[in-house]
């Protein structure tokens, strides 16, 4: 119940932050500061994932969008949403998550460095039988999942983009003295560039 009413409040969060992203856009054309600029892209990429847990790690495939709903002169604002899904869990835990937050641009030509942080619901197989901890054997576990990072997309062409991702993750688990583990993920992919406004000009 804790941990719906937490995704539940950062559901609502991520709609009020859309809101008042978009709502500027009824002048942002006579604001020398804003330019109206919808923009939604996707990515999919390959993830390398430290699970913090016995040294295990994950080989996954994780994709998301973002949407940009207004472009300011030095930072651009979006909102974002993402997977990730084992595709080699290892041997230790297989660990899976969607995730959903706040992302925030600062574009220097084709260079298009960022910072988010996420939240959402994480899950946990534990592999060979289970994990042993203390008496107890756990076979899964589910968890609320923090997930700030930076990354950096290169412009390649006016709707291609190559896309380096670091993130650092909090998720709680049972099955290590301290109750929570701190996961590293690495992705490497590419990135498609939906241009809703044929008429703007980007420099790159």
């Amino acid at each position: 119940m804790k941990f719906k009413l937490t995704l539940t409040r950062v559901v609502l969060s991520t709609l009020l932050f859309l809101t008042l992203s978009l709502a500027p856009n009824a002048f942002a054309q006579s604001s020398p500061a804003a330019t109206q600029q919808l923009q939604l892209s996707a990515f999919v990429g390959g993830t390398g994932t430290f699970t913090n847990l016995a040294g295990g790690k994950n080989l996954d495939i994780t994709a998301g969008a973002d949407i940009t709903l207004l472009s300011f002169r030095l930072f651009r604002p979006a909102a974002e949403i993402r997977g990730s899904y084992p595709i080699d869990e290892g041997t230790i835990s297989s660990q899976k998550n969607f995730l959903v937050g706040p992302r925030v641009e600062y574009p220097l030509g084709r260079l298009h460095p960022y910072a988010n942080f996420l939240v959402g619901r994480g899950a946990i197989d534990y592999l060979r039988g289970g994990y042993i901890f203390g008496n107890v054997r756990y076979i899964n576990s589910n968890t609320l999942v923090l997930s700030p990072g930076v990354g950096l997309d290169y412009n390649l062409t006016h709707h291609l983009a190559v896309k380096v991702d670091f993130q650092y993750q909090h998720w709680d688990t049972p099955a290590v003295p301290s109750g929570s583990i701190r996961p590293k993920a690495i992705t490497l992919g590419a990135v498609y560039i939906f241009d809703f406004n044929p008429r703007h000009r980007h420099s790159q």
